[in-house]
């Protein structure tokens, strides 16, 4: 059987939502603000959010590409900032609607064209106030085999196929026929088989 990767970290309520709780899907992409096949995605992403409606939930984590797009990582800043004054969404929609232009002046302009309060907005991007929770972002993704943007995930399950319209709504339209538990029980059988493997340091 071939084997597929898990999302490692579960998401919760620190994640960035879009979606009914409810949904019986849930697709999760790892993502990059500066990578220009992250920023086609959200057209797709857009598209099945109106195909599927309250079926699926859908959930966004920083992937900054740093070593090949200098400006993902305070473009991610942005985002995060902007999520603490309650705009995540708008900035991401922002962001990648003028991904041409990222410099930190630029990121200044949109936090003024979304009408944020800039003073606090300039403070957390000098202070890299929430530099943390992208690390994090980063982390789980590696954990969970992320190796390029976008990645997704749907269910927990890394989808290894084309990301385009159609071949991802195919991809969520058979997860609609197998349940949710299958998923949490192969990361359970994931994991037990992982532990078997490690060395006994007792």
């Amino acid at each position: 059987m071939q084997y597929k990767a898990l999302l490692v970290v579960p998401v919760s309520e620190q994640d960035h939502r879009q979606g009914s709780a409810d949904a019986p899907v849930m697709l999760v992409q790892y993502g990059d603000y500066e990578c220009p096949y992250t920023r086609r995605s959200t057209t797709v992403v857009r598209a099945l959010q109106q195909q599927l409606g309250t079926q699926m939930r859908f959930v966004f984590r920083n992937f900054p590409l740093t070593e090949i797009h200098p400006h993902a990582l305070h473009s991610a800043e942005a985002a995060e900032a902007a999520a603490a004054q309650g705009k995540f969404w708008e900035m991401h929609d922002y962001i990648f609607h003028h991904q041409h232009t990222l410099e930190d002046a630029d990121l200044r302009r949109f936090a003024e064209a979304l009408d944020l309060d800039v003073g606090q907005f300039e403070y957390d991007m000098a202070h890299h106030q929430h530099l943390r929770r992208i690390e994090a972002d980063v982390e789980g993704g590696i954990q969970s085999g992320v190796q390029g943007t976008p990645t997704f995930y749907i269910n927990g399950v890394r989808h290894d196929g084309s990301w385009e319209q159609a071949a991802l709504f195919a991809a969520i339209q058979q997860a609609l026929l197998a349940p949710y538990s299958n998923v949490k029980a192969e990361k359970k059988q994931h994991h037990e088989e992982r532990s078997s493997h490690l060395p006994d340091i007792r």
